[in-house]
């Protein structure tokens, strides 16, 4: 019985390295996204954070943040060991298929699977010993993949933490113009009032620099999109919003900004969400975990609410009912995409006005502005 076993050992041994060594070389080596969904890599990590977000349904407040936040580096362990893992039981059903090449010879699986994984870690307690050429070929090649792993996981944690805090730089420094969670108007606002409204061509380049280099990280290695900034009520997904709107209240609203800057981030910004979105970083699970209404659907009052504070500190503005066909058009193009990814991401939405300047009341803004 245990020689039938033999070629069927064998031929799992080899699937389950392959595998590895494949998800490997898509996940960590090949800069850009890679198609298929046979991923250990993908597998494991949709599949925990779906258990991940039903687990945080039922909690509230901190005790939620911290779960979701400690998804994303308690990942990237689990990814090392299940690599870790499978090419060990792979070794270990290979040398079970020769084991009459093992001295002593082992009468189990579980003692080539302890031989494989002695090899995988060069521990090498040399109570077991390969005398066969193919099995003492298996044993050194089980060290050198185990090094290779370990070296490529290292290399690969040093980029997502170096392209983590190149991302988060800008996402807080967005707070103190923006406020958290942070709102376009606000943003505008507050550059108004500090008289630094020439300044809003150069805040729009650095995020066409930001959005570049963050479509070019987070699609090499999506789980980048998981970790959580360290501040409450901010996010990369929520300050990419924020500046998004900014640029579209620019584009269709403002008579006396520079636009140019604002077109090229908005260009930059709706492919970073379109390529992201296209991984799969869409279609909610269960509904949003963060409070907050839609932002996907902006209503005419809302914008008229945001059309009479940017009047009253000072921006020259175009006719309103010119300027919410235009917006509304301009939104349409990034909108969407952001809520199903703020949404499959559990992470806090752009807020558009804040919670002291909302209203009840509809606002109505004549199509001319007044003298």
């Amino acid at each position: 019985m245990i020689d039938d076993m033999e070629p069927i050992a064998l031929i799992l041994g080899l699937l389950l390295i392959l595998l590895v060594v494949w998800d490997l070389f898509e996940t960590i080596v090949v800069p850009r996204p890679t198609p298929g969904r046979l991923r250990i890599g993908r597998i494991l990590v949709r599949g925990s954070w779906r258990v991940v977000r039903a687990l945080g349904r039922g909690r509230g407040g901190a005790p939620r943040d911290t779960l979701l936040g400690l998804f994303a580096p308690a990942m990237t362990l689990v990814l090392l060991g299940a690599w870790l893992g499978l090419i060990v039981l792979g070794y270990g059903l290979i040398l079970f298929a020769i084991r009459d090449q093992l001295s002593p010879i082992p009468q189990d699986l579980g003692t080539t699977v302890y031989f494989a994984a002695s090899s995988v870690l060069t521990l090498g307690f040399g109570d077991i010993v390969a005398v066969g050429p193919a099995a003492r070929a298996v044993v050194v090649v089980a060290a050198v993949s185990g090094l290779g792993i370990v070296a490529l996981v290292v290399t690969f944690l040093f980029s997502l933490y170096g392209s983590y805090q190149r991302r988060e730089v800008e996402v807080v420094t967005l707070q103190a113009a923006a406020g958290a969670p942070p709102s376009a108007v606000t943003l505008l606002e507050t550059y108004a009032r500090l008289e630094l409204v020439n300044r809003l061509p150069g805040l729009f380049a650095e995020w066409e620099r930001w959005a570049a280099e963050v479509l070019d990280t987070h699609v090499a290695y999506p789980l980048l999109g998981f970790f959580r900034s360290s501040h409450d009520n901010l996010s990369w997904i929520s300050a990419l919003g924020t500046v998004l709107d900014a640029a579209s209240l620019v584009l269709t609203t403002t008579a006396g900004v520079p636009r140019g800057e604002a077109e090229l981030f908005k260009r930059v910004g709706t492919h970073l969400l379109e390529d992201i979105s296209n991984l799969g970083f869409r279609a909610g699970i269960g509904g949003n975990l963060q409070p907050g209404a839609s932002q996907t659907r902006l209503g005419r009052d809302a914008f008229d609410l945001a059309y009479v504070r940017l009047a009253g500190v000072g921006y020259d503005l175009v006719p309103g009912d010119t300027a919410w066909r235009e917006f509304e058009a301009a939104r349409a193009a990034y909108a969407s995409r952001l809520e199903a990814m703020a949404d499959f991401l559990a992470t806090p939405t752009n807020s558009w006005l804040d919670s002291a300047a909302t209203s009840s009341s509809p606002v109505h803004i004549p199509d001319e502005p007044a003298d």
